[in-house]
């Protein structure tokens, strides 16, 4: 008498296909046969679960089970997977590409392979980045050959059927009860065999090609910034369609700007005496130049904003700020009349300074002093 197919798979009548599913995946996993070598019981449950699986994973054979039992599916010729095959054709719904098996999931080797993506690595300068450009360049790759259309074959001639696996680009070689699915060796999986080769392609079914490419970059890129252009890559073969073209932007840098995102950085070499008294000056800016009041005392490293100075943003919606910073700087190679000027006024400001200066030194070392007279008594 015929075991129950539902007690084989450990599952009950009413179970799903996908509770059906993750039950004989785990029996088949554990009666695999390579896991269980020269066990003729795990083989026999191993082989059990393909056919109890074959039929509740298959709707029509799963009614007539349920209705007629064994009996119903011997009347419509059915007799189970006798064939190793047959097994290893139901293993692959579960297990996929995961012990190599061939099978009804693998792409058609004979069907159009689309072609290659390619990357370009383009330097601009920094101007450039900040406002957008216009570039052209050249790509060579390789692409569908005229001559033979991408078939590969000299004109009046057609590509061969490989001999060795039929068409199918991969080939079954047995280890046992084992079956495993490998790439063609003597087609490389492609199905086909090129018996007269396209002479300005060599049978490849491409050729190189150099090509002009504009590049529209917008305003706002950095480096690491990404440009696709779709279609622009390798040709594909059998009728495939071509990759794409990646443009990786690189931003030289700038003598004077620095940039973090879409804010631009100056330092400004300010003279003692404007930071002093206060002045206007003429900032450079990526536009241009913007006029900014510089106000007395400035000191260095003072850091001024200019709003919407700064890069705009790739989407094109707002600009990025400005920020100058004040490099005050000291002055060197005096003259004679120069020095003389400085001491005086070094004479006239500085001496109220270093009297403050050394009247709150004092007040506080004295003050210290009575705290720890005070403090002894």
């Amino acid at each position: 008498m015929s075991k129950c197919y539902y007690e084989i798979l450990g599952v009950s009548r009413d179970a799903g296909n996908d509770v059906i599913k993750k039950s004989y995946r785990k029996l088949a996993m554990k009666y695999h046969p390579d896991r269980n070598p020269g066990d003729a019981e795990a083989e026999a449950c191993f082989k059990e679960a393909a056919e109890a699986y074959e039929v509740l994973s298959d709707a029509q054979k799963r009614q007539l089970y349920d209705t007629y039992g064994h009996e119903g599916l011997k009347n419509t010729g059915y007799r189970g997977p006798g064939s190793s095959e047959d097994i290893f054709s139901h293993m692959s719904d579960i297990f996929g590409d995961l012990f190599g098996f061939g099978g009804r999931r693998q792409r058609d080797p004979n069907g159009p392979v689309p072609g290659d993506d390619l990357r370009y690595d383009l330097e601009i300068s920094f101007m450039d980045a900040v406002h957008g450009v216009e570039k052209e360049v050249e790509i060579t790759k390789r692409e569908t050959c005229w001559t033979c259309e991408g078939s590969g074959s000299r004109p009046g001639h057609k590509p061969q059927t490989c001999p060795s696996c039929g068409g199918r680009g991969q080939v079954i070689r047995s280890q046992g009860f084992f079956q495993v699915s490998s790439t063609c060796p003597q087609c490389h999986g492609s199905g086909r065999i090129i018996t007269e080769p396209c002479a300005d392609c060599n049978g490849s079914g491409l050729v190189n090609r150099t090509k002009k490419v504009n590049l529209k970059i917008p305003a706002g890129v950095d480096t690491g910034s990404r440009m696709r252009l779709s279609g622009e890559g390798e040709g594909g073969r059998k009728g495939g369609p071509s990759g794409d073209l990646y443009v990786i932007i690189h931003v030289k840098p700038h003598e004077f700007f620095q940039r973090d995102g879409q804010t631009v950085y100056l330092r400004f070499p300010l003279p003692m005496v404007r930071a002093a008294l206060g002045c206007e000056i003429d900032v450079p800016t990526i536009d241009g130049s913007s006029v900014l009041k510089i106000p007395a005392g400035t000191q260095p490293g003072h850091r001024f904003t200019l709003r919407g100075e700064g890069v705009a943003s790739l989407r094109g919606r707002k600009r990025g700020d400005m920020i100058v910073e004040m490099q005050v700087q000291t002055p060197t190679g005096l003259s004679k009349h120069q020095k003389e000027l400085l001491c005086e006024f070094d004479d006239l400001c500085c001496e109220q300074d270093e009297e403050g200066f050394f009247s709150r030194l004092l007040h506080g070392h004295l003050g210290r002093k009575k705290k720890e007279e005070v403090s002894e008594d």
